[in-house]
């Protein structure tokens, strides 16, 4: 699919659609927990679906809503390894996790605390991205498990027990969510030693999610996590999923590119790492108005301002501030480009090929990335590299660009925004076929 975006002049509000990261957390804790769990303020993106799917083969039974998703689980009676899927090939349990890493990084561990053997399959990018950290660290914990030459599928027989293991944490934080999730239902007490850990605030979110189903983990600096076995996951009968920071940057930054937009459905306690993209919108001038349950982002009226900013801990905002850099007078700075390499593309390649395209120079040495803006993007043919947020780039950078911006494989939105551009032309933005 192809879109076509143009200049335009954008006002507004958009309700952000829920935080995949969060969403995908509550579907695996409602399946660890029996009973029925309602979650509120669903949003069924395609890494959620994956998520949704993979309890649905572990025998959980799912109501989807447009309003809430409600998830019953009796995870017990799937311990019996006879109880698997009689017809799959050698009585292997397949669970699709589709193009998400978080699902395969996550439920690697989750599924591990079960007997039998279990293959988590990858489509799309997910095929190429590395599962090393995933196998290294389940062999640690003595849980048999391999992979497909350092890629998926990864091929796991539980149980996992606890135990001790010293993980590296430099270029993703997504395993360690997994074995978080995992480690208070194992039959003993566990250990992790973290080093270099990234993405620390999705970590809080992991934890604060965990004892909102009745599970503790101590977190000793981000350095060591420690984790008392057999403890119970209880459902707290409803919880709602909140509003999607990721997501919300790109509008935030549309703002503040080419007109005003205020965003619902946000909180501003949020732990998402992302809610960081408020510093940089702040630093190059933008106008922020703050209230209950929204942010609203504004042109000034006058040039914006390079800036520089550390992404280490939250790479996910380099499209988006990529876009926003594309207008603002001098040269952005980004530190964390080596976040980039393993995502849906190679975001780095990704953004400096297409920004190029558009004339706007983006220089990496794979750990600082480096934007010259001003006059924006001018119009030119680019590719999504089949990556939802660099086809949201591409279409925010092109509102205050000059010419048309054609973006094909613009359908990646659907990994965490199916209705991105219906949502972007419902506030004046200039969007065609």
């Amino acid at each position: 699919m192809k879109k076509s975006v143009t200049c335009s002049e954008i006002r507004g509000q958009i309700r952000a659609p829920s935080s995949k990261s969060a969403l995908q957390r509550l579907v695996a804790f409602s399946w660890l927990a029996s009973g029925e769990t309602e979650i509120l303020n669903p949003d069924y993106c395609s890494d959620v679906a994956a998520a949704i799917g993979i309890i649905e083969k572990l025998g959980a039974s799912v109501s989807r809503g447009s309003s809430s998703l409600i998830i019953n689980s009796s995870r017990e009676r799937y311990s019996d390894p006879s109880l698997q899927n009689p017809g799959d090939l050698q009585n292997i349990v397949r669970l699709d996790c589709g193009e998400s890493g978080l699902a395969i990084r996550m439920f690697s561990p989750v599924v591990s605390l079960l007997e039998g053997t279990y293959e988590l399959e990858a489509e799309g990018s997910l095929v190429s991205r590395p599962t090393g950290m995933i196998t290294k660290t389940l062999s640690a914990f003595g849980v048999k498990i391999s992979d497909n030459g350092g890629f998926p599928p990864v091929r796991i027989s539980g149980p996992l027990k606890g135990g001790y293991a010293v993980i590296d944490g430099s270029l993703s934080s997504q395993i360690l969510t997994g074995l978080l999730a995992a480690l208070p239902a194992a039959a003993n007490d566990s250990e992790v030693k973290v080093i270099n850990l990234k993405s620390r605030p999705y970590i809080d979110m992991t934890i604060e999610l965990a004892s909102r189903f009745g599970c503790s983990i101590e977190n000793s600096g981000y350095e060591v996590f420690s984790v008392k076995g057999r403890q119970k996951y209880k459902s707290p009968g409803r919880i709602e999923a909140e509003g999607d920071w990721s997501s919300a940057a790109f509008l935030l930054a549309a703002g503040a590119l080419a007109g005003e937009v205020r965003v619902v459905n946000l909180r501003s306690d949020s732990k998402q790492a992302d809610r960081a993209v408020m510093e940089v919108l702040k630093a190059c001038g933008a106008d922020i108005i703050t209230g209950e349950g929204y942010i609203e982002a504004r042109n000034p009226g006058k040039p914006l301002s390079a800036f520089e900013f550390d992404a280490a801990d939250s790479p996910d905002l380099f499209p988006p501030l990529a876009a926003l850099a594309s207008r603002c007078r001098g040269t952005s700075v980004i530190h964390g480009a080596e976040r980039l390499k393993h995502k849906e593309s190679d975001r780095e390649t990704s953004l400096i090929t297409e920004f190029a395209k558009g004339g706007v120079k983006i220089e990496s040495d794979g750990r600082t990335m480096k934007i010259t803006g001003g006059s924006g993007i001018r119009g030119f043919s680019g590719d999504s590299h089949n990556d939802h947020r660099i086809a949201m780039a591409l279409a925010v950078s092109a509102l205050a660009g000059s010419g048309k911006v054609e973006i094909e494989n613009a359908q990646a939105v659907s990994k965490s925004w199916p209705a991105f551009f219906e949502d972007l032309k419902s506030i004046g933005g200039n969007i065609d076929e």
